[in-house]
């Protein structure tokens, strides 16, 4: 990172840390706000996609010639409009996600896109979409990694080998790849140990849950270039992907941000994009592209179900001695799910002398996954931490001391290789522990499950550039979209760093020939490093600001300093200048004040959550009630502190569905029953208690104001707080999920007939 001062343990800040009216808010809630499906152009066109209905079948021929006659149409595509990346040596995965766009010679999931239409009415174009006729031939399939993984299973790419293997494979394989990582000798460390607690767990592909639906405007020009419009975490990631689908170099797009309406990790990915921008070059007019919910469902990246197996043991005295651990991962009908970042944070959070993982990238006959925030953690810590628990039961010992007594500190070496920097994981356990919430008393069916997570996060690339007004007022410009509040971030940065009121900043996220490139927003990166590009840029700007002071006071600029908004002489022999004052005479001191910063963040603080959760459970119905919610976390420095509780909250919201209700379910013939939010139950504020939410601040020495990424993990505990909460107040332990009322009630019974499990 380019901006490395250490904070100080009291900073004394006067903007960073309050709590602003969120500048984009009115907009929203007003309706003013423009969403990826409001953007309407002269002309435009509407389009729609023709999606298969099978999850696996061989395309044997398309005939579009009656869509084509049909009213309105004016463009219609297939795979064959496409360029043959593989034939022009582009990178497999690239290859992939351009047949994912459009399927070619055979499709993969029920979804998978075979023709697109772009007509005048979307009446028109779905009309016509549904008159192309697409002869398959069928082909088994598969829908679970354990399907996918048999020695007889049907294979979705020919000539993939299973990556990670010695010797390599000889032949081919669903299983697209094998991630490890150990320390110790395992057997010792089993042996070693007073009680060894081995259990299998499952979990269920999830929808991020975000309210709008994908949608793409594109607008070609008869120049071979095109304008585009989208909702996506990331518009630059859109462009760059965008291009390598239709063979164009990213220059020839420009790409606007949209306001998003929720992403999670769901909107990183391309769906409609190369579509709309080839039916706009075919049909010479702007086309928009939106899916419906259903669409949304069938044929967007979910997180991946899973299957594991986790073995720890533990002395008496609560040491962890050692861990195995198994994973498999559906990523869906391409590789790419997210077992290496599960497989990084399954042991993160403790200092365990010996241990084994092992990891399975394994593609199923469904959507390709897409990240869903941390993704790959919550699964994993559901595991683990539910293993701890009855770890800690089975010994007596509380199970936040477990944790304590195995935490990682600063200085530590992750499980997955590097040494820990400054870290608040202790701090969340003891936030947890002293918190009221931890001594209430609970009634009957009731129970308390703790569960702690880990996210490493991300810094990446971003840039930034802040430009003065003539009224000593700021724009900041950045390449970031802003979903959790970022922009209220920037502008309390940038208002702390030049000694201004936060009123007196704007933040903009800006086009890509606007500003410069931007990697997505995940992996809980803008604050940190978006932030500390505008630092950088506010710093350029701030010595500019002294060097025309010093101009105008005809002195040596090493005797002017920036103070609370102001460029003053050290010795108080000048009267100040205002940032306004020097503003407003920027054409007599070098012109137009501004300044850029670019970098690739280094220094990345690594978070930590721990959470309490208290269930009550109808031993008639199987219903899970959650009574209270208490989350600890480590924001390292909360800029927006409002933020950052509403990023505690929402993981856990997240968590809660994800534990009790939410999944997706397939039929044995490969198709999805419930695609819509009223079959897939996500909840509502009913179904919630008010989450109680402990911010705790150990700063991260890398970053100018101590920033950690907050928005990740949230989401990993719960799974396991819950499930450890359900396992307290029944005696049974449930390790499959979603934990709904039936597959509660059914463990309840099943435990009452045999004496427990």
């Amino acid at each position: 990172m380019t901006v490395t001062d250490e904070p100080t343990a009291n900073p004394g800040y006067k903007q960073v840390g309050t709590r602003p009216i969120r500048p984009d808010g009115l907009d929203k809630v007003t309706g003013k706000a423009r969403f990826g499906a409001d953007l309407v152009l002269p002309g435009m066109l509407e389009g729609a996609v023709l999606r298969s209905p099978h999850p696996h079948a061989t395309i044997v021929a398309i005939d579009t010639s009656a869509a084509e006659a049909m009213p309105g149409v004016h463009a219609v595509i297939t795979g064959a409009d496409f360029p043959d990346l593989a034939a022009n040596g582009a990178r497999p995965d690239d290859v992939l996600m351009s047949k994912n766009v459009m399927a070619r010679d055979k499709v993969l999931y029920e979804g998978h896109p075979v023709a697109a239409v772009a007509a005048a009415t979307r009446k028109q174009a779905k009309a016509a979409a549904a008159a192309i006729d697409v002869t398959y031939e069928l082909l088994p399939h598969v829908l679970t990694v354990e399907q996918a993984m048999a020695d007889d299973a049907p294979i979705l790419h020919e000539g993939m080998r299973t990556r990670g293997l010695d010797p390599a494979p000889e032949v081919d394989s669903n299983i697209a790849s094998r991630i490890t990582h150990e320390r110790g000798d395992l057997d010792q460390g089993f042996a070693d140990a007073d009680l060894v607690v081995e259990r299998s767990f499952t979990t269920k592909p999830v929808h991020q849950g975000y309210i709008e639906p994908h949608a793409a405007v594109a607008d070609a020009s008869q120049d071979g270039r095109a304008n585009l419009w989208c909702s996506s975490q990331g518009h630059f990631s859109m462009r760059t992907s965008t291009a390598k689908v239709l063979g164009w170099e990213p220059t020839r797009i420009k790409v606007t941000p949209a306001e998003i309406g929720g992403g999670f990790g769901g909107k990183t990915v391309i769906y409609l994009e190369p579509l709309a921008t080839l039916l706009s070059l075919r049909s010479g007019r702007p086309v928009r592209l939106v899916m419906d919910r259903d669409e949304v469902f069938r044929a967007s990246g979910p997180a991946s179900g899973t299957s594991l197996r986790v073995k720890v043991g533990v002395t008496e005295d609560g040491q962890l001695t050692a861990a195995d651990v198994w994973m498999a991962f559906e990523a869906g009908a391409n590789p790419g799910s997210p077992v290496g970042a599960a497989g990084m944070t399954v042991l993160a959070p403790y200092d365990i002398p010996n241990f084994f993982v092992e990891g399975f990238d394994v593609v199923v006959n469904k959507p390709r996954v897409a990240a869903y925030r941390a993704p790959g953690a919550p699964m994993a810590a559901f595991a683990v931490e539910s293993v701890l628990d009855e770890l800690a039961a089975g010994i007596g010992i509380d199970p936040v001391e477990l944790r304590l007594r195995n935490a990682v500190t600063e200085g530590s070496q992750a499980a997955y290789g590097p040494k820990f920097p400054v870290i608040g994981f202790v701090e969340t356990l003891e936030a947890i522990r002293d918190h009221p919430h931890y001594q209430t008393e609970l009634g009957p069916n009731q129970g308390r499950g703790v569960a702690a997570g880990f996210w490493f996060n991300a810094g990446m690339n971003s840039t930034a550039t802040v430009n003065v007004n003539e009224d000593g007022n700021l724009t900041v410009v950045v390449g970031s979209p802003d979903i959790g509040g970022s922009r209220s971030s920037m502008c309390l940065m940038a208002a702390e760093e030049l000694g201004i009121d936060v009123g007196r900043v704007n933040a903009i996220v800006a086009d890509t020939e606007t500003v410069g490139f931007n990697d997505v927003t995940g992996g809980s990166r803008v604050t940190l490093a978006t932030g500390a590009a505008v630092v950088d840029a506010c710093r350029q700007i701030k010595d500019d600001l002294r060097g025309r002071a010093a101009k105008t006071w005809d002195v040596e600029v090493d005797v002017v300093e920036w103070v609370d908004g102001q460029a003053q002489h050290v010795d108080g022999s000048e009267t100040p200048l205002t940032l306004g004052e020097l503003a407003a005479k920027w054409g007599r001191t070098g012109g137009p004040i501004s300044a850029t910063a670019a970098l690739n963040a280094r220094g990345v603080g690594p978070a930590f959550s721990t959470q309490v959760c208290d269930v009550e459970v109808d031993p008639e119905t199987g219903e899970v009630t959650v009574l209270r919610y208490t989350t600890a976390q480590d924001a390292g420095t909360a800029i927006h502190p409002s933020y950052v509780e509403g990023q505690m909250q929402g993981g856990v919201v997240q968590g809660i569905g994800w534990a009790l209700n939410e999944e997706y379910i397939y039929s044995d013939d490969g198709h999805l029953e419930n695609p819509g939010f009223l079959d897939y139950r996500v909840p509502v504020a009913s179904d919630l208690p008010m989450i109680d939410t402990v911010v705790v601040e150990v700063p991260n020495p890398a970053h100018p104001y101590g920033v950690r990424g907050v928005g990740e993990v949230g989401i990993v505990p719960p799974l396991a707080a819950v499930g450890n909460a359900i396992a307290a107040a029944t005696g049974v332990r449930l390790t499959d999920l979603p934990m709904s009322p039936p597959r509660v009630l059914d463990a309840i019974n099943r435990a009452a007939g045999d004496g427990g499990d």
